[in-house]
């Protein structure tokens, strides 16, 4: 066997990659919802690395759905992008905070912001039932104003405890 052959036999062998050996498991995660004056548990949902989840809110004053999307990315809780469908009040692109884009519906996405969230958690307020604060992931979908309008939830995200 030639040395360029070995060296990339070796690489596969510790990699697991071609080696019959499962490749490693991507790092789990959870995003918690959670009292801010108990620390009692609310909701806890499954994030793995690289996946997403948004936080959306309508709109007090014009109803509509506002999103921020959020991803793990190396257990890290980054806000990557924004639809705000209208300039209304409250809602602006802030210059050199992600680019704007039009979402051709006479609204805007603010795509690459790309802001970690320090700590990996902050608190929100959910709103009354009209504002309907809500987290969503492609298999579920959390209601926070069912869970605690007007009042403050933390929401972190974590590694996913062992069992």
């Amino acid at each position: 066997m030639n040395r360029a052959k070995a060296g990339r036999l070796c690489a596969a062998l510790v990699l697991g990659i071609g080696a019959g050996l499962p490749a490693a498991p991507a790092p789990a995660g959870q995003l918690t919802v959670s009292s801010a004056e108990t620390g009692a548990v609310l909701a806890v949902v499954a994030v793995p690395e690289g996946s997403g989840w948004s936080v959306l809110w309508n709109h007090s004053v014009r109803g509509f759905a506002v999103e921020d999307q959020y991803r793990n990315i190396d257990g890290r809780m980054v806000l990557v992008r924004s639809h705000l469908p209208d300039f209304a009040a409250g809602l602006d692109h802030i210059p050199g905070r992600g680019t704007q884009v039009s979402d051709g519906q006479g609204g805007y996405w603010i795509e690459d912001i790309d802001e970690a969230v320090p700590g990996n958690a902050y608190l929100l307020r959910p709103g009354d039932a009209s504002v309907n604060h809500r987290i969503r992931t492609a298999e579920t979908e959390i209601n926070l104003t069912a869970l605690a309008a007007n009042r403050r939830v933390r929401i972190a995200l974590s590694p996913e405890p062992a069992r």
